[in-house]
């Protein structure tokens, strides 16, 4: 016969307990973010690596090596000082799941590859493989073409098969800027981003503007850096959220870094009394601010939230 349950005997405690469905996008809201981008970055972080820190240390003992001729050392010098910058935070991109936490950083990269692959193919006959000098400027140059030719493309691959990656439900907000920041985050993209594109387009007139001599190539060059720099602070102001825009804070820091040591070695050769002087160092120092308090910022979110508050005391025993 089968045993009568005693109603004073517990419930059986083997009684399976639903589990709720698993989450409908199991890498987080949003849209994911594909391999090839993710390749992308370490590809340019590793290229930029290498390159600034050939640009960079050449600059400081005062020689100018790249691509093409300049007047001053001082520009091909800031060109890999931004390079070797960025390369820390391209580096980290690998580790995001999604488009919108990488955004802010990979698409200034874009603008970089593709205005400073323009800026080459319109003036390729003043490339050191169309007027000739040292040998390792030739070469230099030549590869300067084939390899930002290879990133182009597949940065625009990548982009177009990122875009058309299905996205996931809406992902929320995490750490907004403060609300003091926001003013001066959108002057300060306001000016790289002017400065820039006025480089760009109109060189010879710009170029006034620069406190050392330099070349239309190098006016050139500069203003697609300046572009970028000006797209990522304005991007991460128009994003609103300290965690998405983790990668280009650590660009930031980077870069204005970097600058600022080339500035400070060859700084026998910028004009520091004019103004366009004062407004560079006043702008480098507005990227190394931004980069540095949004990192304490989430710095002091991480030990806020690691934080546990200490548990309620029970009541003693007997």
């Amino acid at each position: 016969m089968p045993h009568a349950t005693d109603p004073s005997e517990p419930a059986d405690r083997t009684t399976p307990v639903p589990t709720p469905p698993p989450a409908a996008n199991a890498t987080g809201a949003g849209r994911p973010l594909t391999a090839g981008l993710a390749l992308l970055a370490v590809a340019v972080a590793v290229v930029n690596l290498l390159v600034g820190t050939v640009l960079t240390g050449v600059a400081l003992t005062g020689h100018a090596f790249g691509a093409w001729p300049s007047p001053r050392s001082l520009s091909q010098g800031l060109i890999g000082a931004a390079m070797l910058g960025t390369a820390p935070a391209l580096f980290t991109v690998g580790r995001a799941r999604t488009w919108q936490d990488t955004r802010t950083l990979l698409v200034p990269t874009a603008v970089v590859l593709l205005g400073l692959f323009t800026v080459s193919v319109l003036n390729a006959g003043r490339l050191y493989v169309a007027v000739g000098g040292p040998v390792l400027s030739v070469f230099f140059s030549i590869g300067w073409l084939l390899v930002l030719g290879v990133l182009c493309a597949w940065t625009v691959t990548a982009l177009s098969w990122q875009r058309l990656t299905p996205a996931g439900p809406a992902a929320g907000r995490g750490l907004p800027l403060p609300a003091w920041s926001k003013p001066a985050l959108a002057v300060l993209g306001s000016s790289w981003l002017g400065i820039g594109t006025g480089l760009l387009l109109r060189p010879a007139f710009w170029s006034a503007f620069v406190p050392w001599r330099t070349g239309r190539l190098d006016a050139q060059a500069l203003g697609v850096w300046a572009l970028a720099l000006g797209v990522g602070v304005l991007a991460a102001l128009a994003e609103d959220d300290l965690h998405r825009t983790r990668p280009a804070l650590l660009a930031l820091t980077g870069t204005a870094a970097a600058m600022a040591v080339v500035l400070a070695v060859r700084g026998a050769d910028v004009d520091w009394a004019s103004g366009p002087g004062a407004g560079l160092a006043v702008m480098t120092a507005g990227l190394l601010t931004a980069g540095t308090s949004g990192r304490l910022l989430l710095a002091a979110q991480a030990r806020g939230t690691s934080a546990t508050p200490p548990a309620a005391p029970g009541p003693l025993p007997r």
